[in-house]
């Protein structure tokens, strides 16, 4: 086993900064272009994705446009764990880690309201949470065997989610409050 830093660098802070926008831009963008291939007037925000005027025609549409974020999220994580096996480049670690905290933040976040896979789930009949804890279940697994492949200590992991956390919440609070659309 090659051991890696164990160390929180200025780069890798950067890269993390980077991993949370482009990880949050992106499934949002998934959602809007899907919107928009379907023939609806989409509108995009730094964190959300909706429907310029008017409503979804069907059900369908509506979950279609709902499992694109974490279809492309899911998609992004299977990528880089597959990446990270193959080039052995600990700095990827931070988009891995983003996938995961994303999905583990929406289940959380629907308790209160549904979000996207628990939303789609709820659609099917098989209980609002069954899809969630599975998308998390499976995005938690990438995360901890790349951990442990790259023998990363709880420190590391636990400052890389921290940072996770802190840009996220900048990116979910710049939207909240200052309203910025994208699309």
């Amino acid at each position: 086993m090659i051991i890696y830093p164990n160390k929180i660098s200025n780069k890798y802070v950067t890269i993390t900064a980077i991993a949370v926008f482009s990880s949050w831009v992106l499934h949002e963008f998934s959602h809007w272009a899907t919107g928009t291939a379907l023939g609806y007037k989409m509108g995009m925000s730094l964190n959300k994705t909706f429907l310029a005027n008017g409503s979804f025609n069907s059900s369908a549409d509506y979950q279609l446009v709902s499992s694109a974020g974490p279809a492309f999220t899911i998609l992004q994580a299977l990528l880089i764990f597959l990446l990270m096996k193959k080039y052995r480049n600990y700095l990827l670690y931070p988009f891995l880690l983003t996938c995961f905290y994303m999905r583990l933040f929406a289940t959380v976040i629907s308790f209160r309201r549904y979000n996207d896979e628990a939303r789609i789930s709820d659609f099917f009949g098989i209980g609002a949470f069954t899809l969630p804890v599975i998308v998390s279940v499976l995005l938690f697994l990438l995360v901890f065997k790349t951990s442990k492949d790259y023998g990363f200590s709880l420190r590391f992991n636990l400052t890389t989610l921290v940072l996770v956390i802190l840009f996220s919440t900048i990116i979910i609070l710049t939207d909240q409050f200052l309203h910025v659309r994208l699309l």
